[in-house]
């Protein structure tokens, strides 16, 4: 175990020592083993966007067994995908990549207030070997408090048979405008909401210098929160995640090109957020150009681009 793995699993009072084992396993797996940095492969668009909007730019990645290996081969800390996915490869690949079981999905023919259903169980990914499970919330949404009240219980189960909380905390619904889902305030507000209901590991998008709710946008003046770069805010909201000591991980969102993606990546590590979570930006390449993106993302976490 390295120093910083071990200051890590510090911060994690209280937890069984199962969710620490699991804890553990994620942080010292792959190229980024022992740096307290994490890139884990999310692969739950196929529910969300469509088969076609997910895999048709490269077709191979139609196939589940692609997806294990594109993130074993890359050296990744973790695969995260619905029950599915992470099934039809889980003997084949066992024990080659740790695994995080997405447990509720939503999807694009939907049209009422942002919500998700319920589409996998914590005994699945127990079943499936995972060292965690995963779950989205909306804050905002006019059913965040529903989902939040699953997310409680789900939270509760995992921990009680040993496995991590990962928390999808997208503000998104009810009074906030589409460019406000991504307001720092906003942003920040949406990763310590996670913190407080337990997650372990927090996802949420980069923030914007938007400063989207009124109450707030006092505070950051008076204060004179720094959120002039992508690091300046990163780095705000990783003091929202309990003062650094949560894990929060930041989606890549819509493809980018190469080195606008990459420039993104060096202002997280440097704003001190835990990793990225990286899904279509690098599977919908190709086999090739997706392992050089992984590789070239990998080097900057370990300071070595």
């Amino acid at each position: 175990m390295s120093e910083r793995v071990r200051e890590i699993l510090g911060w994690y009072e209280g937890e069984p020592p199962g969710v620490k084992a699991n804890l553990y396993r994620l942080l010292m797996h792959g190229r980024l083993a022992g740096t307290g940095r994490l890139v884990i492969l999310p692969v739950d668009q196929g529910f969300e966007h469509g088969p076609a909007r997910s895999f048709a730019p490269n077709p191979p990645a139609y196939d589940p067994h692609y997806l294990f290996r594109l993130a074993i081969e890359a050296g990744l800390s973790a695969y995260a995908a619905p029950l599915g996915l992470l099934a039809q490869g889980a003997d084949t690949f066992a024990g080659r990549v740790p695994l995080i079981l997405k447990l509720n999905s939503a999807n694009s023919l939907h049209a009422g207030s942002p919500d998700q259903a319920l589409t996998a169980s914590v005994d699945d990914a127990l079943r499936l070997g995972c060292v965690g499970v995963g779950f989205t919330i909306y804050p905002g949404s006019e059913r965040q408090y529903d989902m939040i009240e699953e997310a409680r219980e789900v939270i509760r189960e995992a921990r009680s048979k040993g496995l991590l909380a990962v928390v999808w905390s997208y503000p998104r619904g009810g009074r906030l405008a589409k460019e406000d889902e991504t307001a720092l305030d906003v942003v920040a507000y949406a990763a310590h909401m996670a913190a407080l209901l337990g997650a372990h590991l927090v996802k949420v998008k980069p923030p914007t210098d938007r400063i989207a709710l009124e109450a707030a946008r006092g505070v950051y003046e008076a204060q004179a929160v720094p959120r002039a770069t992508l690091a300046d805010r990163i780095r705000h909201v990783m003091q929202c995640a309990f003062a650094g000591k949560r894990l929060v991980v930041f989606s890549g969102g819509e493809a980018k090109d190469t080195e606008g993606l990459l420039a993104e990546i060096r202002q997280i590590r440097d704003g001190g957020g835990s990793g990225s979570i990286i899904g279509r930006n690098s599977f919908r390449r190709p086999w090739a150009e997706a392992l050089d993106l992984l590789d070239r993302i990998v080097r900057i976490y370990r300071g070595e681009a």
